[in-house]
């Protein structure tokens, strides 16, 4: 298609670039336009896909016919199905009368569904015999109509992703993608960037009847470096803003950061979780929690290292009471006649294990029974401990990992257990 024809259409419809991609997606809506062929446009939010469609429509012999644009990401699941094709009278609570649903008001027309990957599953079915054969039933009716409608869809997600995790037909997306036209995104537009920003500018001078704005050429390098995750609607607002609320009407660098998302300009790499991911791959909270279970740890072990070094030394009880706080949640042993106390981590008197999914479990050194200082004793806390461990695994027929439970300690303890106690399950 000739140069001249691509800018009469975007004159025509106020579209502003100059971008090879933009030209590109002009030129195949205007050779698919005088067609009936369903088109599927894909393009960032914002980037202007309901221009394409317009362009469909006017440029088809369907232009004197209806024209109607549907978000179907703004239509609740409940609803969509009377609004796309009509519902009878008593249909459902709140059905009063009889209503044509836009497949049926739009005969001889051309029908937009914006948001096409939102559209529901059963409505996915619906639409697909709409297209397959020109045929609808209304919502709580079983009579079969005829419509002669032309669609073009748009959608801003992946529909192969979707078709791949169930939540878009594969049929209805072969379908729909007969001729697929790409919108690209703002930030690969270059020179259209300040073009935009010109007109908006000059826009919103006539609205607001003040001076037009511009940009130093510094304030130009950052407009186009800046990477415009709102399109072409993020970039009217910004400019709305400025005109408004600016004195000066040459905007510098620093003034236009102003109006810049902070977390959008940064250029630092961050972490992103890929879709599809595995289910034990590291997500920002599972590191965190690594992270907060290893100071856990090393304050645990900087507890009892402080507490050795206050139980060796007999004119320190005084301190030891002033500070007992501290060593609240540790378990008390005796050691040499004194109190000495071992934290506890999940009930777990010899280990202590940091546990938490889709992350790495993390284990102390054993710590060493201490000796007692009578024999006698010694002996009968084992006695009373081996009591304890027989009776858990004869409650549990001898299962480890119920009897390990009932006792409050880790399966690996218990099996230690059993070894010192030379105990046979």
């Amino acid at each position: 298609m000739r140069n001249i024809d691509i800018q009469s259409i975007k004159q025509r419809f106020g579209i502003i670039g100059n971008s090879p991609l933009l030209n590109h997606a002009i030129q195949v809506a205007v050779q698919v336009a005088p067609t009936d062929m369903t088109v599927l446009i894909t393009g960032e939010s914002g980037s202007g896909k309901e221009s394409f469609s317009k362009i469909i429509h006017q440029l088809s012999p369907r232009k004197h016919g209806q024209f109607i644009a549907i978000n179907c990401g703004a239509i609740p699941e409940g609803t969509i199905d009377s609004e796309l094709f009509g519902h009878e009278k008593g249909s459902f609570t709140g059905a009063h009368d009889t209503r044509k649903g836009y497949f049926e008001v739009t005969d001889g027309g051309t029908i937009f569904l914006d948001e096409i990957g939102e559209m529901p599953l059963g409505t996915q079915a619906r639409l697909l015999r709409v297209l397959e054969n020109g045929e609808f039933i209304k919502v709580g009716s079983s009579k079969v109509q005829k419509t002669d409608v032309r669609v073009v869809a748009a959608t801003n997600v992946n529909l192969i992703k979707a078709v791949e995790k169930g939540t878009f037909r594969e049929d209805l997306y072969y379908r729909l993608n007969t001729v697929p036209i790409s919108v690209p995104p703002l930030r690969e537009r270059g020179d259209d960037i300040h073009l935009l920003f010109r007109k908006f500018a000059s826009d919103f001078s006539e609205k607001y009847k003040v001076q037009a704005i511009t940009l130093t050429p510094e304030a130009v390098k950052e407009l186009q470096a800046f990477r415009w995750p709102g399109n072409i609607r993020q970039l009217k607002n910004i400019v709305e803003q400025i005109s408004v609320l600016e004195y000066e009407r040459e905007i510098n660098a620093d003034k236009l950061r102003h109006y810049l998302p902070q977390e959008s300009i940064t250029s630092l790499p961050a972490i992103q979780a890929k879709e599809g991911a595995a289910e034990g791959s590291f997500s920002e909270r599972d590191l965190l929690y690594k992270v907060l279970f290893d100071m856990r740890r090393d304050v645990s072990e900087l507890k009892k290292l402080v507490f050795n070094m206050l139980a060796h030394q007999p004119n320190d009880e005084d301190l030891l009471r002033e500070h007992s706080h501290l060593f609240e949640n540790m378990e008390t042993q005796q050691y040499n006649g004194r109190s000495y106390q071992q934290e506890q981590v999940q009930n777990e008197p010899y280990y202590l294990p940091i546990k938490h999914s889709h992350t790495q479990e993390y284990e102390d050194d054993k710590v060493e029974d201490i000796p007692h200082e009578t024999e006698e004793e010694s002996l009968s806390l084992e006695d009373k401990e081996k009591e304890l461990i027989l009776k858990a695994l004869k409650k549990h027929n001898n299962k480890r990992k119920y009897a390990a439970q009932d006792l409050g300690i880790s399966e690996r303890t218990l099996y230690r257990k059993l070894k010192q106690y030379d105990i046979e399950d």
